[in-house]
């Protein structure tokens, strides 16, 4: 199926010659509209009648007459798996096809760049679905983070995708925010190198990363999606901005998407100080950046900066953003038009389409032998579909015990009273509205929730056991008895009485709480789902209090997108586990943790409220943002950022400071020794935090700077030896400019935020010396056996 040349390629068709070489000429050989024809994306069998996934698009979706398009070339092809269910495998024949026609029709040879999202695994019908990022930041783990993202990778490019959305890098600042489940924490550092690992792992197998959403988009006022972002310069600087400053630096991403959400008035999408003056001149980003979902045209449907199409156009392309997604709207005939009028220069298309065609060539999608068949049907009959159908198998194995990992080692244990592990008990009472429903492990991306529920004809797509089905397993010798007791959200109170009679007559009750994923409220959490207060959705918390009072243990298990305020529950309850959305082995992780078949291994990437109602709230906040005798709102958590119990115990001793003193380019040496002093194996987390008294500018009371996580057999130790490079101390000074102050400082070795085991207290000498985004990112981290006791 490769495509035809002439017996003389082209020099842009030749791999001999540089990118450089190869991109100049074949720009100087295009015309206008072909040029711009590169810089849009075309989402066929798109609706524009419902079925919504993105923001407006039923305004915003027109139809489009790919005849007409595809002789000047096209740009880029929006989810081609992604939008309906397709075989993986006739998915790939039909893209393979696809782009052996967009080639053929533009003078040029050149295929189109195929994207997906890929936020919970690969969103297509038939892919396993992992847990949602705020696991990947339960689990403190980017080594593993790194190795689901290659495996995702992998999937994606072997049926010819070659671009990924993902990873979100926007620190959560309210919890009440529909997109928590899609972020990975409340911590700027958490973020950073979790987000990283992903990167890492996505470009390992060849997939383009997309870092989103730049920059701020969390930060919007009061949870709501797309309201405006409430924050200063400082703020952004120093807690939006490091996660992407880390994964473009690190990470080696090839793609940034803009934010939605303006800053201080000024739209992301049309903001040239943060696309052009920060992400390429300061930071020397060199991919392209890509417009979040018909982000250009809200320029002038919802911000109102442009009076039209070509306005918005040329706004967002004088930024910076360099490629419309996902279908064709402001950057077609109007951007030609304002070309061919004067009213914007060609030379912002040119700068836009070398980036454009320089990922190409990278890609591999300008060479002459460039074969539009992928991977996965090398020495398949393409002429044969019906024999193709179930031959590619994007939920292996492989991928599953992957997933289990992930899964397990994301599960948080908040409180036990010793109920747990929950040995051999001879009744269980099932609880809940989550208790048997297969989709309760799901984000709001994964593809049956975020495509597959319009199409209720097509199976799922893979297996997906409920809690009920797993709990059944690893319990066979138990008599369980399920009761739905109430919905997700509502507010139905009628099967109440019908749970608290399962719950009498059991030896111990497991209440499946929580979240029911969606977008633009479909669900309780996703996309345009955001909460006016931290409560449990609907009457669930009437059901949980209800089976409190029965007396009986009651082990409240979250299924949920978000962190929420328990109410007498944080105290009453036997046990607590925390799971966020974990994907399809999730069920099995918790089912483990829950017989003591695993080990609680998570901690929190959230803090989780004491009460409902004092949002926003964060770990991540100044003396003033914690509780006070000068207001009667109380914003302590009930379990603070990093929290997370096990079945042993650890103790934490011997900590030796080499050096009490370092200049302000210098580092510090700390070492302590972990003892696992109980009888089970275990995996302690051991957190540095860094807390600054007296700065220039008002500080967090304390933030994460490194962790580790070790893993010890009963009686094990081990001595942790952590190197702390100054630079971890800067921050943004009164002049806009980062910097490491002279002073105290202590470093906090801890088990979670607000429970610190060892403080070392050291000062950085000299003078103040400013850093850049160059700056060293890491504490090290070395693990030794230490004598055990």
């Amino acid at each position: 199926m490769a495509v035809e040349t002439t017996p003389e390629v082209p020099l842009w068709n030749d791999p001999t010659h540089s990118v450089t070489a190869r991109v100049s000429a074949l720009i100087d050989a295009m015309t206008p509209e072909e040029k711009i024809a590169q810089l849009y994306g075309v989402w066929v069998g798109a609706s524009d009648e419902g079925g919504e996934v993105a923001p407006h698009q039923h305004d915003m979706e027109e139809a489009v007459d790919l005849d007409a398009l595809l002789p000047t070339g096209l740009g880029q092809l929006t989810r081609p798996f992604g939008t309906a269910p397709v075989d993986p495998a006739l998915g790939a024949l039909s893209l393979a096809r696809t782009q052996a026609r967009i080639a053929a029709a533009n003078r040029f040879g050149i295929p189109a760049l195929a994207h997906e999202e890929c936020l919970a695994g690969f969103a297509t019908w038939g892919a396993t679905a992992y847990p949602v990022p705020l696991s990947w930041g339960a689990t403190f783990d980017p080594d593993l983070i790194r190795r689901m993202a290659a495996a995702i990778g992998r999937d994606m490019r072997s049926v010819g995708v070659h671009q990924g959305l993902a990873p979100v890098l926007d620190v959560v600042r309210d919890a009440r925010w529909g997109r928590v489940e899609e972020t990975i924490g409340e911590d700027p550092y958490l973020v950073g190198s979790i987000g990283t690992a992903y990167v890492q792992g996505l470009e390992s197998a060849g997939v383009v990363a997309t870092l989103k959403h730049f920059a701020g988009y969390s930060a919007s006022r009061a949870g709501r999606n797309l309201a405006p972002a409430s924050m200063g310069p400082r703020e952004r600087a120093d807690v939006l901005l490091p996660p992407f400053e880390m994964a473009v630096r690190e990470g080696g991403a090839r793609s940034v998407m803009h934010a939605y959400t303006d800053t201080d008035g000024v739209p992301s999408a049309a903001d040239e100080s943060l696309l052009t003056g920060l992400l390429r001149d300061t930071w020397g980003f060199d991919g392209t950046v890509v417009a979040d979902y018909f982000g250009i045209a809200f320029l002038k449907t919802l911000h109102g900066v442009a009076g039209d199409w070509a306005e918005a156009a040329g706004a967002a392309l004088t930024a910076g953003v360099d490629v419309e997604l996902p279908t064709v709207k402001t950057f077609g005939e109007p951007l030609a038009e304002a070309v061919r009028a004067g009213r914007v220069p060609e030379a912002v298309i040119d700068r836009a389409l070398r980036r454009v065609l320089t990922q190409k060539a990278m890609l591999g999608l300008l060479d002459a032998d460039w074969d539009p068949l992928p991977p996965a049907l090398d020495g398949t009959d393409v002429d044969d579909p019906d024999a193709l159908r179930g031959t590619i198998d994007l939920d292996t194995p492989g991928n599953r015990a992957l997933a289990r990992t992930v899964a397990e080692e994301a599960v948080v244990l908040l409180a036990n009273d010793g109920t747990l592990p929950l040995g051999r008990p001879g009744r269980i009472a099932l609880v809940g509205p989550n208790a048997t429903e297969p989709t309760a492990v799901l984000g709001c991306y994964s593809f049956p929730l975020h495509v597959g529920v319009h199409h209720p004809r097509t199976p799922v797509g893979i297996d997906l056991p409920t809690l009920g089905d797993t709990l059944a397993g690893e319990f066979p010798d138990a008599e369980l008895t399920a009761v739905r007791g109430t919905g997700v959200d509502d507010g139905d109170v009628s099967g109440i009485p019908d749970a608290v009679r399962a719950a009498e007559e059991a030896d111990v009750v497991v209440a499946v709480l929580g979240d029911r994923a969606g977008l633009f409220g479909r669900g309780t959490s996703g996309e345009g789902c955001d909460a006016e207060s931290l409560a449990l959705p609907g009457a669930q918390q009437q059901l949980l209090d209800a089976l409190l009072d029965t007396g009986k243990p009651v082990v409240a298990v979250l299924l949920a997108g978000r962190p929420y305020a328990l109410g007498r529950a944080r105290t009453e309850a036997a046990a607590i586990v925390q799971s966020f959305f974990p994907g399809v082995e999730g069920t099995a992780a918790i089912a483990g943790v829950l017989s003591g078949r695993t080990e609680p291994g998570g901690r929190l990437p959230v803090s989780v409220p004491r009460g409902a109602g004092a949002q926003p709230a964060t770990y991540l906040g100044a003396r003033l943002a914690h509780a006070s005798e000068v207001s009667s709102i109380d914003p302590t958590p009930a379990f603070g950022f990093g929290h997370g119990l096990t079945y042993t115990t650890f103790d934490w001793s011997d900590l030796a400071v080499e050096a009490a003193e370092a200049p302000t380019d210098g580092a510090f040496s700390l070492a302590c020794t972990v003892r696992n002093t109980g009888g089970r194996h275990g995996t302690e987390v051991v957190q540095l935090y860094l807390h600054d008294p007296v700065a220039s500018v008002v500080q967090p009371v304390q933030r994460l700077i490194g962790y580790t996580r070790v893993p010890l057999a009963p009686g094990e130790a081990r001595r942790v030896h952590v190197t702390v490079p100054a630079d971890l101390a800067s921050f943004t000074g009164r002049d806009g400019r980062r910097v490491v102050e002279p002073g105290e400082l202590e470093l906090r070795l801890a088990a979670s935020s607000t429970d610190p085991r060892l403080t070392a207290t050291v000062t950085l000498t000299g003078p103040a010396r400013h850093v850049d985004h160059t700056r060293a990112f890491h504490a090290s981290f070395h693990q030794e056996p230490a004598p055990r006791a």
